[in-house]
Parts: structure tokens; sequence; C-alpha cells
């Protein structure tokens, strides 16, 4: 038997704007204009420069390394019609999950100090903010469909219902 169908299920990743592909057309670039440079400058005679160019290629192979893994975290939000779900995943894979019960929650975009405006929701004195890594033009969006599927889950029939 399925579980319960979700109102919203919706994954919030970081964009990356080169793709591996790209990634590896930028490398081999790199590297052979590196080559042609270090080996001009070997004929030249000035041949410890050949190692700092080579440094200078592992070193941004190491900053999109670095940039790729951080593309793996994650959040997914599920709201159903008794709770809404929030489950992270961090660059490391390790996966961390909050519920919330969608009756009272809040949902807005709101300025935090040091930070431009990012999705919040609130209840009873917690808080805790979703997509911090989103472009700002898609933050206003993600807290709408958020605050639509809640709304849904707290009027639906089976919530709304008087005993």
């Amino acid at each position: 038997m399925a579980g319960p169908t979700p109102l919203l299920d919706l994954t919030l990743r970081p964009h990356r704007s080169l793709s591996p592909r790209g990634f590896a057309w930028l490398m081999g670039l790199l590297c052979a204009v590196s080559f042609v440079a270090g080996l001009v400058f070997f004929l030249a005679g000035a041949w410890p420069v050949l190692g700092f160019l080579g440094v200078d290629v592992l070193l941004v192979w190491l900053a999109f390394r670095a940039n790729y893994a951080r593309g793996r975290q994650h959040e997914r939000v599920v709201v159903y019609e008794d709770r809404l779900e929030i489950e992270r995943v961090d660059p490391k894979g390790r996966i961390a999950v909050e519920t919330w019960q969608p009756y009272w929650l809040k949902v807005d975009l709101a300025q935090r100090p040091g930070h431009p405006a990012a999705v919040r929701l609130r209840s009873h004195g917690k808080t805790t903010w979703l997509g911090a890594f989103l472009p700002i033009e898609e933050r206003e969006p993600v807290a709408r469909m958020i605050d639509e599927a809640l709304a849904r889950a707290r009027y639906s029939p089976s919530t709304s219902r008087i005993e």
C-alpha cells in the first residue's frame, strides 16, 4: 500500500552554471594553455615557471571540485495534509529531517542580518530557513508554492472535519 499523496513535493538545489562536460572542456583548455606557456618559458630557460603553471591548474581543479561537492546539497520540502517535512542533504550526503505541523505554520520572505531576503518558516516560536542557496528571484515563487500547499493542507476535507 502506498503512503499518503503529497500536496507538494519540491526539491531545491543550488544552481551550477557549468556542466560536467563544460568543466572537462574548460580544464582541457586550461591545461593546453598552461602547457604551451610552460613550454615557452622552459625553452627560454625559466623552467621553474612550468611548476607554477601546474600548481595553477591544480588549484583551479580543486576549486571546481569543492564547488561541485557543494552542488550536491539540496533541500526537499514535502507537504502532506497532516505535516510538512524538510529533508536537508549536506555536501557530504548527511541527511537531516524536520517535521512541522502545517496548521499554524507561516511562510514568508524575511531579511536575515547580513543576508538577502530568504524563505522563512515559523510556528510556535520556532524558525527555519529554506533555500539560502537559491537565486533571489526564485525565493518568492518557492515561498508562494509552499504557502499555497499549506493552505490546501489546512482546508483539506480530512483536516476540516468537526468531530
